[in-house]
């Protein structure tokens, strides 16, 4: 029997005090699971593509570094301030329909640097984008 560990904070509630940023809703991102260590997140595909009606290689990126990003801040602390200095990202296959999954696991949590590899599957399960993303944390501000 699993038991709930009341030292750790609730995230998905911190979360949703925190919204979705303007970035967020126009993408219609949304976050499943959250933690600094595992962030997982859907993108509808419709309403985030090219032209030519496939999901804009773009679109996985924002996706890639809001669960990034946000895993950071989860890690840093809500006094914290958290800045995006790189990400990139291998796109696979294309998506032309549905919903995308990313989720976000982290390599290293440090005191001012935060890497995490991003996978984003379809909804066949076929991964279509390799994203990694490093994120500083920046020093607190009175």
């Amino acid at each position: 029997m699993a038991t709930f560990d009341s030292s750790q904070p609730d995230f998905m509630e911190i979360l949703h005090k925190r919204g979705r940023g303007a970035l967020g809703e126009k993408m219609d991102i949304r976050i499943l699971e959250a933690s600094p260590e595992r962030m997982v997140g859907t993108m509808p595909v419709e309403g985030n593509t090219q032209p030519i009606g496939l999901l804009h290689g773009g679109a996985s990126l924002v996706l890639a570094e809001t669960l990034g990003s946000v895993a950071t801040q989860l890690h840093a602390g809500v006094h914290r301030r958290i800045v995006g200095i790189e990400i990139n990202g291998t796109h696979h296959k294309s998506a032309t329909s549905g919903l995308v999954t990313g989720v976000a696991t982290a390599i290293t949590l440090g005191k001012t640097l935060c890497c995490h590899e991003v996978v984003i599957t379809n909804e066949a399960g076929e991964r279509i984008c390799t994203a990694r993303i490093t994120n500083l944390i920046l020093a607190e501000r009175s």
